[in-house]
């Protein structure tokens, strides 16, 4: 530990430093998340005739701008870097160094943060301010529990990613099990479709699944969907979810790397 404390300020110069220098590639990247401001007109037009499940108008554009803040804040990519690094061989090079990879992979994903935020938030904030105002959650204990909830879907995001990366040290196809999560975020997480006005009976299971911990949940707290007893309750399931996937990572490392040393990888 001493020596990544040591190590952190190199690190998050030299993931600043490729955040500019893949700035273009990164622009690219906000581009491709910006399907909830796509959604966002065709659920105002279902809501002009009539509230959807109490949805007006003004409240998906309220929940769809907070949903392209929210995951803006909390994407993450150290899949494909490991499934890469295993692919090429690199990641033997990486743990010889003294800190290790996880550290360099998280750093890595926060230092582009900076840029992502550069970029999309005075837009994206200044809109929902602007337009949803009265549509946000104002009460200041509700508010508190925001940032433990946003750190809480970056890391669940995160910590899901390296599970997938590390299944690569057995099989580096399993980088297709990404694109199979994907899929289950974008229909359950509340990214496309508000989880409220799936039909009552679908309805409930998807607000425990760990896709609506990624983004749903923060994104309702922030739009006021949320009473105190009930977010205390999902902000407790989310963690949970952190500690299972950190736990299950940290297994499966240490299995897997034992395997890839043994193959003289």
């Amino acid at each position: 530990m001493t020596r990544t404390l040591r190590a952190l300020p190199t690190l998050v110069r030299v993931g600043l430093a490729e955040a500019m220098a893949y700035r273009a590639e990164l622009i690219i990247w906000i581009l491709t998340t910006t399907m909830p401001l796509v959604m966002l007109p065709l659920w105002q037009a279902v809501a002009a005739s009539g509230p959807v499940h109490g949805f007006a108008g003004a409240d998906f554009v309220a929940y769809f701008l907070a949903t392209f803040v929210v995951r803006q804040l909390t994407s993450a990519w150290a899949s494909w870097t490991l499934h890469d690094e295993i692919r090429r061989g690199t990641l033997a090079m990486r743990l010889l160094r003294p800190v290790h990879p996880f550290w360099a992979y998280l750093i890595e994903n926060l230092a582009a943060l900076p840029l992502r935020l550069a970029v999309a938030l005075p837009f994206a904030l200044g809109a929902l301010v602007w337009t949803s105002w009265d549509r946000l959650e104002h009460d200041p204990w509700r508010l508190m529990l925001l940032l433990p909830a946003l750190l809480g879907a970056w890391a669940l995001t995160f910590a899901v990613h390296l599970v997938v990366g590390v299944l690569c040290l057995w099989n580096q196809g399993a980088i297709r099990v990404m694109d199979a999560w994907t899929v289950g975020y974008f229909v359950l997480s509340g990214y496309l479709v508000p989880l409220a006005v799936f039909p009552a009976p679908m309805r409930a299971w998807p607000q425990h699944l760990p896709f609506h911990f990624q983004l749903g949940f923060p994104v309702e707290l922030a739009t006021g969907a949320l009473e105190t007893t009930e977010a205390l309750r999902m902000l407790g399931e989310q963690w949970m979810y952190v500690l299972s996937f950190t736990a299950l990572c940290a297994v499966l490392w240490h299995r897997g790397l034992a395997r890839f040393q043994a193959h003289g990888g």
